[in-house]
């Protein structure tokens, strides 16, 4: 019996892992689409969030089957509801990375009011900060989940030079409000990936130490 858990517990490390490679290449197609104006490549991110979505439901669906069917003890009890949470804040990263290819779609005919080197910075912090919390669930690694959340400090730095710079250029040229404000949006975007992405971490804290403490308000 154990062994049979011990395979459904593995299958579900690999379809969150699954999972996040979605999210991943999600959040680069998006940035990608941003700094090219490339249309399509957004359309194809926002189309895809069903495919992430369906992801969701096929783990939620897994994790309910070894709640029902397999009677967890405690530890294994807190890996699956961890994981039940994780797929949560995985799902509002694929949305967000939807919305940000929806702006993009808005920008693709507009030029860029700055070379926006902040932003892609961002969107490396966030995949970063996705692929490690991951991993942290999947190793049970309390040091590299608590490494996420302090990098997410990096992020919210980004995000308030992003603010900063924003509010100076429309001070400068007034007229450049409304693609000002679109690109700050993006960015709000990618600080929301990060707190999803610490939000796991802390999951994966609780899995670990049964103690779970939320550092943000999402």
């Amino acid at each position: 019996m154990r062994s049979r858990y011990d395979e459904q517990l593995n299958f579900l490390n690999i379809s969150l892992i699954e999972m996040g490679a979605l999210i991943e290449h999600a959040i680069s197609n998006a940035v990608k689409a941003l700094i090219n104006k490339d249309s399509a490549l957004a359309q194809s991110v926002i189309d895809g969030d069903d495919v992430i979505d369906e992801k969701e439901k096929d783990i939620e669906s897994l994790c309910l089957k070894l709640l029902l069917n397999q009677q967890p003890v405690a530890k294994d009890l807190r890996v699956v509801s961890a994981a039940l949470k994780l797929i949560t804040d995985m799902e509002r990263i694929g949305d967000h990375a939807a919305d940000i290819s929806s702006i993009c779609l808005e920008l693709s005919d507009q030029t860029y009011m700055s070379l926006l080197e902040k932003i892609p910075q961002m969107a490396d912090a966030t995949m970063r900060m996705l692929k490690d919390a991951i991993d942290a669930f999947v190793r049970r690694d309390r040091e590299l989940a608590e490494s996420v959340i302090g990098y997410d400090d990096v992020v919210d730095d980004l995000f308030r030079t992003v603010k900063a710079d924003t509010i100076s250029s429309i001070r400068d040229d007034s007229e450049i409000g409304e693609q000002a404000i679109d690109l700050l949006q993006i960015a709000k975007y990618f600080e929301r990936i990060g707190d999803h992405a610490t939000n796991i971490a802390e999951w994966v804290i609780f899995t670990i130490t049964g103690v779970y403490k939320n550092t943000r308000m999402l």
